[in-house]
């Protein structure tokens, strides 16, 4: 019964791997979805005023990239 288990076991994590993996190709007309802006990995221009509303918020920017410290002193 544990040489079974095992063996499945073995095997599913073989396999598994295989049937999850999804490599296709893109066809031409199916491209232009692709360099669509909201598939940039950049922030977007909705995240760009959220960060800036925020980082006035808060009285400093943190880690989205721009100067550390300031603030209310409370790190």
């Amino acid at each position: 019964m544990k040489k079974s288990l095992k063996a499945l076991a073995a095997s599913s994590v073989l396999f598994i791997p295989v049937l999850v993996t999804s490599c296709t190709t893109v066809k031409e007309y199916q491209k232009n979805k692709l360099n669509d802006a909201e598939m940039v990995l950049t922030n977007r221009k909705v995240e760009k005023t959220e960060l800036n509303f925020q980082s006035y918020r808060e009285g400093s920017s943190g880690a989205n990239g721009g100067k550390n410290g300031g603030g209310c002193g409370c790190n």
